[in-house]
């Protein structure tokens, strides 16, 4: 391994610091002291010069082995970011442009028993301006970023990660630097370099298979022959294969049956069963007397993407089928947890994965603008039965498709399929984000004359290039060639359709900041939701990581700087507005928190009822439109500490939106809107069989802890895997019934409940905006805190009804088991999860407990 300590300079030599590999030129200088925290207030823009110059990574390193007795000598870097020229002892091995390709560079003749290597690299800045001011033919659009996100330009000319020049929830940082493993590898005879397995259900033979495939390079200039055995002892399954391995490199494809009286277990989604995997052994025994030991983990789970015509609605389903089973897919979108990604540790992973987890999701859309994530995140995902929807690193862009372009991606696709195809997380491979909708829409103003050379360019990347190279090297899963897409429709169009956004096909993305998020009428009634969502800003604790006092206001400089969504700041007061009255404090600090607060609140109700829309809407098809079988809200994660529409801060922390999340995506749910005056309440399920059930609506008066009415209706069917309507009734009869009670002086909690602790959470309906309330009081919340082994009970108490109770216990690492509630009841307990150790003291120290009447 050559990971470790290496000499790190800059162009002119005036910078030289000790830099680690894996890593970047960033975290090298932070981590020595020259630069600060480069997320610390405007500091992206400080350092931008880091990004302009040009750095080199060196060291020398004995061979640990005598060269002469080996072969073949590779040098192997696992990931290079991005523009660099490799050398050894002088001589240039080649060069890199492509941050997600693997590069593997002979150095058999050239090794010595000491040796210097050196990483030479250009700015990525200036190597993508080049780049397009080479491509003399036509421009290739977008040239820059607009001006609010701070960004650099031309970063589709570039095979690096795109929204590292920025994107508008994200800092430009344009990294250099070795960002994975790099080692020399020696061998003789033969050497495995890739190994990856597949399962298939082989229907007429009622069967499972492994297809297992191996790449070998072949040393000398003959064949070896040899055996390979693969045993999977849980499965009572051994089989055992004559092989021939061809010089040079060459792929070798096993096809192992599953013993047919063996009970397979399949990989489950969470929440749909377990995931289950077994462990393998494949042994490689050549004649050469060398042999290869492999142990991997082997999943059994079928996946298809469903596409057929609707009875009562024009145009295709859009769903997936897993194991056999529809399956509603509830998530959100995933970013790059971090710019640098050298910070991004098996850690930081597990605790957003498992938060994804804990919210009762069963899905996240890794997004094309960032990175193939690591081999751990998907190892995770399996283990967490969190399923994948894995785009192609193409984002909101046109693309070049020149020879050399080409090439770079024919390889960067080619190892990502490889090297992610074994999990079975990964459900649907997609080959970029918005690029359809770009031409579609004409984003980038493209005369119509020059339309068809883009649209060329379009189907020479995603499908004559991209989609073959999927379907060449993974015949297990679904391909789709952009999000959104209208599926089939599109394919038939041309691979572009007219109207990528149509609700009868395909996904929809789909945004609007302006008009009241709480009418579930704007909202389309669409076949699958793969992107929608509200701003807010992160809890004022992990904004004061990277600010300093002036900067604590929602309209300082700092403020300004972090938004980098065109009005977004303006967006969420805006959309505050409709139901909330703004903070009038005058004091300056606390006015800043109060709307830190009310954006979270704002930002949780829309997202609730969006997602509530989209979920209730699976079953029934209404003028035409519906069944819509997925929810991916944007986005899960934040690359750093800003405004953003994330529902996990930049560290882990949950805002309140990922705590409704863990209601609205609960396995089962009842769901109220209002149409025309009716109330209405579906019961929500995704679980595996009917359940009967008592459904519950109580009615609060804002102003009393004591229900106003309560009704009880006993025997509710609530169907598998289906939202049915199980409750009707006109607001006036309501009201009506509820004596005392009016719009504005009453709100409506209710949730279904059955036999052995089966309970849905309490859901609850405002019958009008929540600054017309009446009855509303100030209220006495207090908190005590007790330690229960290694969690923490807090005990709240209310002297009134609190709406939107939030619990912040500051930086301290830690989840609670419920926040933002409407509390209805004078207790409530609320567990504290700590991620770290705490104390009871330290918790009541931090602790803030603010509700909707704290805001004046």
């Amino acid at each position: 391994s050559l990971r470790g300590s290496w000499r790190l300079g800059n162009g002119n030599g005036s910078v030289v610091l000790r830099g680690e590999v894996p890593g970047c030129v960033h975290t090298a200088l932070h981590r020595r002291g020259l630069i600060q925290d480069p997320y610390y207030r405007f500091n992206d823009v400080m350092y931008r010069w880091i990004s302009l110059d040009n750095w080199t990574y060196s060291r020398t390193f004995k061979t640990p082995f005598d060269v002469r007795k080996w072969q073949k000598v590779n040098l192997v870097f696992e990931g290079v970011d991005t523009i660099a020229q490799i050398l050894i002892n002088n001589i240039t091995l080649g060069r890199t442009d492509n941050m997600f390709n693997r590069y593997s560079f002979d150095i058999t003749s050239v090794i010595k028993e000491v040796n210097f290597v050196e990483v030479r690299f250009l700015s990525a800045i200036s190597y993508a301006a080049e780049q397009s001011r080479c491509h003399k033919a036509y421009s290739i659009p977008p040239a820059c970023p607009p001006p609010v996100q701070k960004g650099e330009c031309h970063a589709n000319f570039i095979r690096k990660e795109q929204c590292s020049f920025s994107w508008d929830w994200g800092p430009s940082f344009p990294t250099q630097g070795i960002w994975k493993d790099v080692r020399i590898e020696a061998y003789n005879h033969y050497h495995l370099i890739y190994f990856s397995l597949t399962s298939f259900f082989v229907k007429s033979a009622w069967q499972w298979t492994l297809e297992i495939e191996s790449i070998f390079d072949v040393v000398g200039a003959e064949p070896i022959a040899g055996l390979a055995t693969v045993n999977i002892p849980k499965l009572q399954t051994q089989q055992t294969f004559s092989v021939k391995l061809q010089p040079g490199e060459g792929s070798i494809v096993l096809l192992v049956n599953i013993n047919k009286s063996a009970t397979v277990e399949a990989w489950w989604p969470n929440g749909h069963g377990k995931q289950t995997g077994y462990n393998m052994t494949t042994t490689f025994i050549m004649e050469s007397g060398h042999q290869i030991e492999k142990f991997s983990k082997a999943y059994f789970r079928t996946v298809e993407l469903v596409q057929e015509p609707i009875p009562g609605s024009p145009g295709l389903s859009f769903y997936f089928r897993i194991n056999g089973r529809p399956i509603f897919i509830k998530g959100s979108n995933w970013v790059p947890a971090d710019s640098f990604q050298d910070r991004v540790t098996y850690d930081t992973l597990r605790l957003l994965l498992k938060s994804a987890a804990d919210a009762n999701m069963n899905a996240l859309r890794v997004w094309g603008g960032g990175v193939y994530e690591q081999d751990e995140f998907y190892d995770i995902c399996d283990e967490l039965g969190i399923m994948i929807w894995q785009d192609f690193m193409f984002a909101c862009a046109l693309y070049p498709t020149d020879r050399n372009y080409l090439e770079s991606v024919r390889a960067e696709v080619s190892y990502q399929v490889r090297r992610l195809k074994a999990h079975p997380s990964i459900i649907l491979w997609s080959g970029n984000n918005e690029n359809e909708a770009a031409i579609a829409s004409n984003w980038f103003s493209i005369p119509y004359a020059d339309r068809e050379v883009y649209i060329k360019d379009y189907v020479m990347l995603y499908v004559k290039n991209i989609r073959e190279i999927v379907l060449a090297e993974d015949k297990s899963r679904p391909f789709i060639a952009s999000s959104p897409t209208n599926g089939l429709e599109s394919v038939k169009e041309g691979w572009l359709s007219q109207n990528p956004y149509d609700t009868h096909y395909g996904d929809t993305h789909f945004y609007d900041y302006s008009n009241d998020c709480w009418n579930w009428t704007v909202y389309p009634k669409t076949r699958f939701a793969s992107e929608y969502g509200f701003q807010s800003w992160p809890s004022f604790s992990t904004i004061e990581k990277v600010s300093s006092t002036e900067d604590w206001s929602y309209t300082s400089n700092f403020s300004l700087h972090r938004q980098h969504h065109e009005n977004g700041n303006d967006q969420m007061l805006q959309q505050i507005g409709h139901h909330f009255k703004l903070p009038q404090s005058t004091d300056p600090i606390k006015k800043f928190k109060d709307t830190i607060y009310l954006t979270q609140v704002m930002q949780a109700q829309c997202i609730k009822t969006e997602t509530e829309f989209y979920r209730f809407s699976q079953s029934e098809i209404i003028k035409g439109e519906g069944h819509t079988m997925g929810a991916l809200y944007w986005q899960l994660n934040d690359i750093w500490q800003a405004p953003s529409w994330a529902s996990l801060e930049y560290g882990g922390k949950w805002k309140l939106l990922h705590y409704f999340a863990q209601n609205f995506f609960a396995p089962l749910l009842p769901v109220a809107y209002e149409d025309k005056g009716v109330l209405y309440i579906y019961s929500v399920s995704d679980l595996h069989v009917d359940h009967k059930l008592t459904l519950r609506v109580v009615v609060h008066a804002w102003s009393s802890l004591e229900p106003v009415c309560t009704l009880a209706k006993d025997g509710v069917t609530v169907k598998a895997q289906s939202a049915v309507p199980i409750y009707k009734e006109s607001i006036n009869d309501l009201l009506e019934r509820c004596r005392n009670c009016t719009r504005k002086s009453c709100v409506i909690t209710f949730c279904l409940v059955g036999e052995g602790g089966l309970q849905s959470p309490t859901n609850h309906h405002f019958l009008s905006s929540l600054k017309d309330a009446v009855g509303l009081e100030k209220t006495q919340l207090s908190a005590s805190v007790f330690q229960q082994d290694d969690i923490y009970a807090f005990v709240l108490q209310t002297t009134a009804i609190a709406p939107f109770v939030s619990l912040d216990v500051g930086s301290i690492k830690g989840r609670f088991s419920d926040n933002g509630f409407l509390m209805t009841k004078k207790k409530k307990v609320v567990v504290f999860y700590p991620w770290e150790p705490t104390s009871v003291e330290e918790l009541e120290k931090s602790l803030t407990l603010t509700s909707l009447v704290d805001v004046v």
